[in-house]
């Protein structure tokens, strides 16, 4: 499945102009990129399909510890991502997606629910598909932080204090601190000033 160059969501890099079709992510299609987007048109490792499916063949690329099978995989926000060295993606000012290199082994990823299982376990589900078990005192809106097994490392609760990055809205992509608590969400201390924000538009980091 295939989308038009204009329908593609905002955070995908790609330019302009170029072919009229853009492979749809497999899934999270309004805020993810492909693997084929991130290799051909971030990177620019290679020019053509044929030659990220190549790249595939081999295995020479992975999100998040696993081998691509598809060039339509997505990468999200905070994902890993293994071509000729490992990179994270990152939201910039501009609302779209960037690839930062890095040498972080573990990623951090959001509560967006939790669900608890008929074994009495808690089965939390994160911004990027992926779900864990904990015993942990874990809350939606938390973040964790885990590694390339997806094993769990550590939780960094959204509280005063916490670190943060806007996903969304005006201020998107920048970082700053919960000062304050309210009861529509957060007061967000950004470099030059003061912002309110809801849960959803900001990920602890």
């Amino acid at each position: 499945m295939h989308l038009t160059r204009a329908d593609v969501n905002r955070e995908t890099p790609i330019p302009r102009k170029g072919t009229q079709y853009i492979a749809r992510p497999l899934s999270h299609m309004n805020h993810a990129i492909t693997a084929l987007s991130a290799v051909r048109d971030v990177l620019h490792l290679a020019q053509t399909a044929r030659e990220v499916k190549e790249m595939i063949k081999e295995k020479k690329l992975k999100i998040n510890g696993r081998v691509v099978r598809d060039m339509r995989e997505p990468l999200l926000l905070l994902s890993l991502f293994e071509a000729d060295k490992r990179y994270k993606v990152i939201l910039l000012s501009t609302g779209r997606f960037a690839l930062e290199p890095t040498k972080e082994t573990t990623r951090v990823v959001k509560v967006i629910n939790k669900k608890v299982l008929s074994t009495k376990e808690t089965q939390i589900n994160l911004h990027d598909g992926t779900n864990i078990l904990s015993s942990e005192s874990i809350k939606v809106g938390d973040s964790l932080e885990i590694d390339l097994m997806c094993k769990f490392v550590r939780v960094l609760p959204l509280k005063e204090g916490a670190r943060v990055m806007v996903n969304s809205g005006r201020n998107v992509g920048a970082i700053g601190t919960i000062s304050r608590v309210t009861k529509e969400g957060f007061l967000i201390k950004l470099k030059d000033k003061a912002v309110a924000l809801k849960q959803a538009q900001v990920v602890v980091i």
